[in-house]
């Protein structure tokens, strides 16, 4: 992937402005360029899955849904920021729903400034990495689904103060060298993420 066109930007930047169509979203998709095998599936996966389904972008599609997350780096891109995640009990990167917003930097912005309570947080504006994965839902009130997460980088400010919210037990900043931790146990998805992040963060951050 050519970094020509991506560049940083904040919440207050109208180049990730929300916009409720699902084009966008599908676009984004589309532009990805995959590094292997697995991001190319994941791509198709998602694509195939938003053709047939024009409520993607909402939590009444009860088949699946797009989700946007993010692996956030402090300023140096030498550390990446996970949060022991209330609801599953896993160490995971920030993320959440589109909730009808197809401009998924838009999500996992939003979504890391909610649950790291970090402000001036900037995101680099391509995906650096597409999963797909079965959520098993342990309420009655929603069968298990499909998360169709599109993943970004995000930066934390030199001075960036981690506060957190209800959504998570802890927060706890990681090297590299770290992701393969037996007390962190993060799955293959999320040390993948990590990877992408911290490769990309040496390039535009050196």
């Amino acid at each position: 992937m050519t970094h020509d066109a991506a560049r940083w930007c904040s919440a207050k930047d109208q180049t990730i402005a929300p916009d409720d169509r699902l084009a966008l979203a599908v676009a984004t998709v589309e532009n990805f360029v995959p590094k292997d095998d697995i991001q190319r599936r994941a791509q198709q996966t998602v694509l195939d899955f938003a053709a047939k389904h024009q409520d993607a972008l909402h939590r009444s599609c009860l088949d699946g849904h797009f989700t946007g997350s993010s692996w956030v780096v402090d300023h140096s891109g030498s550390s990446g920021l996970v949060l022991l995640h209330t609801k599953v009990d896993r160490w995971l990167q920030p993320g959440g729903h589109a909730d009808g917003n197809g401009c998924l930097g838009s999500v996992a912005l939003r979504e890391a400034a909610e649950e790291t309570g970090i402000t001036d947080l900037e995101i680099w504006t391509d995906p650096i990495d597409i999963d797909v994965h079965l959520f098993v839902n342990r309420s009655a009130s929603e069968p298990s689904h499909l998360h169709l997460d599109i993943r970004y980088l995000v930066k934390a400010p030199r001075e960036a103060v981690v506060r957190g919210n209800e959504e998570s037990q802890a927060l706890r900043w990681i090297k590299k060298t770290e992701l393969t931790d037996s007390e962190l146990s993060l799955d293959e998805s999320t040390q993948r993420l990590a990877h992408c992040g911290f490769a990309l963060a040496e390039q535009v951050l050196a």
